[in-house]
């Protein structure tokens, strides 16, 4: 046994590098070696696939690895290509030749790791060549697939056990990061493996910090929160490939290096940005939930879940793809109730058991995120492992919330359970507390028990949140047996007999919160910019301007200085993103503008909202480009609005933010068509000794007999361009 451990431990170190095996790793290796069935539960990031890679190259034959997702299959086969392994998989994006040569380098035992869809072991041909192969075990990967009762069922996962007897008689390890209790059940029942040795690594992740934020200008947050990480990796998940296209591009235009990772994409493009992150040429990948899976990345050090997830396990499985290698991991998740309710709309076409439990899986997300109790006890207490006190590393345990004195409503949920014979799920017995006369409660006579209507002074979620709290501090238990139905524990009828003085946390109200947050930006908004920094700001322009011998408004306008006094900009970057600014006119006058508000800012302690301005001129760019690039090819400005669909003073208008943003334009080869050199002179005369450069007050002073509007505001665009860009 020693030499065997010994060579084990030579061949990690060889192969992967490594030098010690991290928590079950080595016994379920042997367990593997000795031919027995192998169950494996161990968390995102702890190790799951060297468990069947190690033992696939010290036996003979080849190991078959069924995996869901080419992506992960071309990840896991390149990574052991890398350590000299011959590894290979077999799917659709081989050519006829490439396959052949698969299967005949498996047949002769050569290919150490073969991985194979699922959909692929259905195919009589290969059926029939792994039957000549020298195969030494099966591994099935994200095993949690194979049960309807979990986040990510796939059918053709549950003909895996028959297709496996028809090759022979091959040992099997299962292997998953996410599965409930019942979960676990039905993928031992289902792969005829109740024998297995079952090894069920700690589901805690200590490293990675948990967080959930109401939807609220959730692009700002967005951008205020990577903005935070500057150039550490993350993930941000959106659930539909638009919404990856547009926060992608959100982030760019933000100056994020970013890039999107979707189903949607060509796979040459696909895999491009896949390696781009890996390869950190980009920070930031946004991807819809097919991203990660398999994807060995250590150091992501944030995931945002910008759209609330279809399940607590999706959830906890993306999260895991943060800080594993045991440092910083920041995991946030904007949460919507709108989400939840868009997330049911999309169930409605499945068969009924598939939608009632998708309708369960989005019940049992909404509480995590409504409630205040700690992240990390409710994740664990999912996942049916005991955590008997708060983390300290979580939104909830860091800024706690109110609790309440709960021994009554305790009893009274208690009761109701045990009244409805340990029967029935959360929204039967809220129904029946809150005394709602709805079919069923009325069908079972449960609108005839004691406990009927007790607690009708309460809302729906307030009982909900109390049982829920009930089954995290073991008053209450899930029937495994029967989905979504609770039943009560020993320590629960301990209580019923000799109820004592217990607190439970009041949920989250996030539309509350939402709303004292837009009273507090409104309150903000009235009081205005800083006045005092506005003064000296303005102050500063008219002494610049005064040694460059120009009128100040040529600097910068009084809303762009006013916008300067509200978000204080402390960098050339932020000074850039204030509307009326662009880096054209930073990098001319901007210098002398940063120096005051830093030290101001410095000075009166202030806690800077630069980053609260965010770029969202995602087609807007696309149109200011192309203007840029037309008036450069000296194109007619009326082919120009009409090519775009647009009216003069709309192109025009658009034609003066880019030039108020510092982009210099030469727009004269326009110009001298509509005006003499004469009247043009006048006018620029006219703008250079002007206080403002305020339209109606120079349609007044030059009169309309000689000018109209449009050719006044040229005019403004090409003194502008001139002077301050």
């Amino acid at each position: 046994m020693l030499v065997k451990q010994e060579s084990l431990k030579n061949k990690l170190k060889e192969v992967f590098g490594y030098s010690q095996f991290r928590g079950n790793q080595e016994a379920i290796i042997e367990n593997i070696m000795a031919g027995k069935n192998t169950f494996v539960i161990m968390p995102t990031g702890a190790g799951k696939s060297l468990c069947y890679q190690l033992p696939a190259l010290v036996m003979e034959g080849t190991a078959i690895v069924i995996s869901p997702l080419i992506a992960l299959m071309k990840n896991q086969v390149d990574q052991l290509n890398a350590f000299g392994v011959n590894a290979q998989f077999l799917n659709s994006t081989l050519s006829k030749a490439e396959m052949n040569k698969v299967k005949k380098e498996t047949v002769s035992g050569e290919v150490k790791l073969l991985y194979v869809a699922p959909e692929s072991l259905t195919k009589e041909d290969t059926l029939d060549f792994l039957k000549q192969a020298k195969i030494s075990f099966v591994a099935i990967d994200e095993a949690h697939c194979i049960s309807e009762w979990g986040h990510d069922f796939r059918p053709e996962y549950r003909k895996i056990r028959g297709i496996i007897d028809n090759i022979g008689n091959l040992p099997i390890i299962a292997l998953t990061a996410t599965a409930t209790p019942k979960v676990q059940l039905d993928i031992q029942k289902n792969l005829q493996m109740d024998d297995a040795s079952v090894f069920k690594s700690s589901f805690n992740r200590t490293n990675l910090y948990y967080e959930v934020r109401p939807k609220h200008k959730t692009k700002k947050q967005l951008i205020q929160y990577v903005k935070k990480h500057k150039g550490k990796s993350g993930i941000v998940y959106c659930l539909s490939r638009k919404k990856v296209e547009e926060i992608a591009e959100l982030l760019q235009v933000n100056d994020i290096k970013a890039l999107p990772y979707h189903a949607g994409l060509d796979a040459n493009v696909r895999m491009a940005n896949q390696d781009a992150f890996l390869n950190e040429d980009v920070d930031v990948i946004v991807a819809t939930i097919a991203f990660g899976m398999g994807i060995d990345k250590p150091d992501v050090r944030f995931v945002v879940h910008y759209d609330t997830p279809k399940s607590i396990e999706g959830y906890y499985q993306e999260t895991g793809r943060g800080g594993r290698d045991g440092l910083e991991g920041n995991c946030l998740m904007f949460y919507s109730y709108d989400d939840i309710i868009k997330l049911e709309k999309f169930s409605k076409d499945k068969p009924v058991t598939e939608r009632d439990n998708s309708k369960l899986l989005l019940q049992e997300m909404s509480a995590y995120a409504d409630s205040a109790v700690c992240r990390r006890r409710q994740l664990l207490h999912y996942f049916g492992e005991h955590f008997d006190k708060d983390c300290g590393f979580c939104d909830n345990c860091v800024h706690p919330k109110e609790k309440f004195e709960a021994e009554q409503e305790l009893t009274y949920a208690l009761k109701a359970v045990v009244q409805t014979n340990q029967r029935f799920g959360i929204d039967h017995l809220v129904n029946v507390l809150i005394g709602h006369k709805e079919q069923h409660v009325e069908s079972y006579g449960h609108h005839q028990l004691e406990v009927f209507g007790v607690g009708k002074e309460q809302e729906p979620q307030f009982w909900s949140s109390v049982i829920r709290q009930a089954l995290l501090f073991d008053y209450l238990e899930k029937d495994i047996e029967n989905f979504g139905t609770l039943k009560i524990t020993q320590k629960g009828e301990k209580f019923i007999q000799s109820p004592h003085a217990i607190k439970f946390a009041k949920d989250h109200n996030f539309d509350e919160e939402v709303q004292q947050e837009e009273e507090k930006e409104e309150t903000q908004a009235a009081a205005g910019h800083d006045a005092v920094l506005f003064d000296l700001l303005k102050a500063l322009r008219k002494k610049l301007a005064k040694e460059m011998n120009l009128p100040p408004y040529v600097l910068f306008q009084d809303p762009s200085i006013k916008e300067m006094a509200t978000t204080y900009p402390t960098t050339k970057e932020d000074l850039a993103h204030i509307a009326g600014v662009g880096m054209g006119k930073v990098q001319k006058f901007g210098k002398p503008f940063l120096e005051l508000i830093s030290k101001y800012v410095e000075e009166n302690d202030i806690v800077t909202a630069a980053d609260v301005v965010v770029k969202t001129t995602v087609n807007k760019s696309k149109l200011k480009i192309y203007i840029i690039q037309q008036i450069d090819k000296k194109m007619d400005l009326e082919e120009i609005a009409s090519s775009k669909g647009l009216t003069m003073p709309e192109l025009i208008e658009e034609i003066e933010h880019i030039c108020y943003s510092g982009t210099k334009l030469n727009l004269d080869y326009y110009i001298n068509g509509v005006l003499d050199q004469e009247r043009q002179e006048e006018v620029m005369d006219y703008f250079m000794n002007a206080t403002t450069d305020n339209m109606a007050v120079a349609i007044k002073e030059l009169g309309t007999e000689d000018y109209t509007e449009e050719d006044l505001r040229l005019m403004r665009i090409k003194f502008l361009s001139k002077y301050a860009n």
